[in-house]
């Protein structure tokens, strides 16, 4: 493992690149095609985005370290970079709509009850029940466009043990062990103390 390189700065790193690319991309969508936003192609988009940046972002940080990192030493920082990507999003999100488009957390409100709407009335639900679902879908809307202090908190809080998650998944997938673990005996200084 290569000293020298700063890991958790080079995840810190990443995770705002990660951050602000997710911004840029929202922003982009939002003024040139906001109904894009509540589509399954967005979300879609966004997944394989994600995803293809965090394997870029492990890979890198991994060849930084000379190639090689065990599960340990490559958990905290893909969660690091994880769950700061994550949080600039999310801060982003929350001030976007407070402060810089207003209308932003209705649009979406009413984007998302319409979409909801129409599949509850492709699925057969009775009014009863469609009316049901969509008085849950409004509160949880509410919950994630406009929260409350404590909701954020809780928000966030759930959002990062989701993506501890996925930062073990993602150790475990980019773990790779050094084949040569005696590399340091050529080292004139091995094994003094």
């Amino acid at each position: 493992m290569d000293k020298t390189i700063n890991i958790k700065s080079e995840a810190l790193k990443n995770g705002l690149i990660w951050g602000v690319i997710n911004i840029v991309i929202f922003l982009v969508t939002w003024y040139v095609a906001p109904s894009l936003m509540s589509s399954y192609w967005y979300a879609a988009f966004s997944l394989i985005i994600g995803l293809v940046l965090a394997v870029f972002f492990c890979l890198d940080m991994r060849k930084k370290l000379g190639g090689y990192w065990t599960f340990g030493e490559a958990l905290w920082p893909i969660f690091v970079m994880f769950v700061f990507a994550m949080g600039l999003m999310f801060v982003f999100n929350i001030l976007f709509g407070k402060f810089i488009d207003t209308t932003y957390p209705e649009q979406m409100k009413e984007m998302v009850m319409t979409k909801t709407e129409a599949t509850m009335k492709s699925f057969g639900l009775s009014d009863e029940e469609a009316a049901k679902a969509l008085d849950k879908t409004r509160e949880n809307l509410d919950q994630q466009f406009t929260p409350t202090f404590s909701q954020a908190v809780m928000a966030f809080g759930i959002s990062a043990i989701m993506y501890f998650i996925g930062a073990l998944i993602f150790a475990l997938i980019f773990k790779r062990s050094n084949p040569n673990p005696f590399a340091g005996q050529n080292d004139p200084n091995f094994g003094t103390n």
